[in-house]
């Protein structure tokens, strides 16, 4: 599976992406307008790296949180 955490599972998720035109109240304006939100996905920060397991090299894919809360040894 392409785009998941061997270690937690993390994988893709579903957001938006909202356009929007004018000009801020704040600024002068009359506000902002949105005018078109569209499907977007957040891939996770995924690495491939060389881990140390039970005595083994295995190359994985791991995200860079699991790897900074250090739940792979790195070979």
């Amino acid at each position: 599976m392409a785009f998941v955490c061997e270690i937690c599972g993390k994988g893709p998720r579903s957001g938006s992406r909202i356009t929007r035109r004018g000009l801020e109240k704040r600024k002068g304006g009359i506000g902002l307008h949105t005018t078109a939100i569209t499907k977007r996905r957040f891939l996770p920060n995924l690495q491939k790296i060389r881990v140390r397991e039970g005595g083994t090299v295995l190359s994985r894919r791991v995200c860079t949180a699991c790897i900074k809360a250090g739940k792979v040894i790195k070979a």
